[in-house]
C-alpha cells in the first residue's frame, strides 16, 4: 500500500479502534484519581471525553458595557481522553491575566505539558484577558497534577462553583429566538446558551484521532443583555473556509476578533476564528447561521 492517503486512513482507523477498545482490555486511565486531584467530578461528553471546567468567577470583565458571564468567554477547561496504552491525553485552554501567563507556562513545561498557543480571543475587554492552549499525555494522575499545579499559579477558583442561576422567562424567550434564527439547539451553562456544532471530518494529531469534545467543534455562546444578545466563541475552519466565514460575519455586523491556531500538528490544519457581536436575537442567530453555512459541519446531532 503506497498511497499516502490510504496509509493515513488505515492508521487513523486502527488508532480509533484502539481508543474505543482500551476499556475492554482493562487499561482505562484512572479517572477516579483525576477527579480526586481536581476535587470535582468530570462532565462526561457523548464521545467519552471527560471535561473539567474552572470559570474565572474572580474576574470582572467588561466589553461594550457588557459584564461578561464566566461561561460566555471566561472559562478555563481541560478535556481528557483515553489512549490505547492506558494513559490519558488532555487538551484545553486557560483564561489568564497577563501577569499569570509565564508562571503558568513554566509550571506546565516543568511537568512535560506542551504550550500550543497564547493569544487573545476578544478585543477591547477590560481587563485584558489572554488564553493559553495546552496539551499533555501520560498517566491520568500525572497530567492532572501538572494542570492543577499550573492553575495554582493563578487566582482561578479551584473549588466547585455554586449552582448557577436559571435564566429569567424573558432571557429564555430571547434564547429561543436565537435558536430559531440559528436553526440549532443549545444547552444552558448558567445564564449563557452554548451551541456546539461539530465539523464533518475527523481531526487527528500525530495520527491519533482527536475527539470533538476536546475543542474541535464550532463553539457559539450567547448572553442576554437587556433587549439584545451578546455572542462570542470560535469557528473551527480549514483554510478555504476562513475568508468566506469572515465575509459572512462582517457583512452582518459581527466583529472578527482573532484568527489563529490552537494546535501544532493536527490534520487537517485548522484555524480558529473568534468573533464578538451585540444585536437583536434574530440578527445574531441569522448572522451565525450564515457563517455556519460556509463550514463543512456534521449533519449528525451533537
Amino acid at each position: 500500500m503506497n498511497h499516502p492517503s490510504l496509509r493515513s486512513a488505515l492508521f487513523a482507523g486502527l488508532a480509533a479502534l484502539a481508543l474505543s477498545r482500551s476499556s475492554a482490555f482493562g487499561i482505562d486511565p484512572d479517572w477516579d484519581a483525576v477527579e480526586k486531584i481536581f476535587g470535582k467530578p468530570a462532565k462526561v461528553q457523548p464521545d467519552g471525553v471527560r471535561r473539567f471546567g474552572w470559570p474565572r468567577t474572580d474576574l470582572h470583565v467588561t466589553l461594550d458595557s457588557v459584564a461578561i458571564e464566566p461561561t460566555l468567554a471566561l472559562g478555563s477547561w481541560a478535556a481528557f481522553a483515553a489512549m490505547p496504552n492506558g494513559e490519558a491525553m488532555a487538551m484545553g485552554d486557560l483564561v489568564l491575566l497577563g501577569t499569570e501567563v509565564n508562571p503558568v507556562v513554566s509550571a506546565l513545561q516543568a511537568r512535560g505539558a506542551q504550550v500550543l498557543a497564547i493569544h487573545n480571543h476578544l478585543i477591547g475587554e477590560t481587563p485584558q484577558i489572554l488564553y493559553l492552549h495546552f496539551s499533555a499525555t501520560g498517566s491520568a494522575a500525572a497530567v492532572a497534577t501538572a494542570l492543577k499545579t499550573a492553575l495554582e499559579r493563578t487566582a482561578t477558583p479551584l473549588t466547585p462553583s455554586p449552582a448557577a442561576p436559571a435564566p429569567s422567562p424573558s432571557e429564555t424567550a430571547a434564547f429561543q429566538r436565537v435558536e430559531e434564527a440559528l436553526g440549532r439547539k443549545g444547552s444552558m451553562a448558567g445564564l449563557v446558551l452554548q451551541v456546539s456544532v461539530p465539523r464533518a471530518e475527523a481531526v487527528q494529531e500525530s495520527g491519533m484521532p482527536i475527539p470533538t469534545g476536546m475543542g474541535m467543534a464550532n463553539a457559539l455562546n450567547f448572553q442576554v443583555v437587556g433587549g439584545k444578545v451578546a455572542t462570542t466563541g470560535d469557528f473551527s475552519l480549514v483554510a478555504s473556509e476562513v475568508n468566506p466565514v469572515i465575509h459572512a460575519l462582517r457583512s452582518r455586523g459581527i466583529e472578527v476578533t482573532a484568527l489563529h491556531s490552537h494546535m501544532l500538528s493536527e490534520t487537517p490544519r485548522l484555524f480558529f476564528l473568534h468573533f464578538w457581536g451585540l444585536d437583536s436575537p434574530e440578527n445574531i442567530g441569522a448572522a451565525l447561521k450564515a457563517a455556519l453555512d460556509r463550514v463543512a459541519v456534521s449533519t449528525r446531532a451533537p
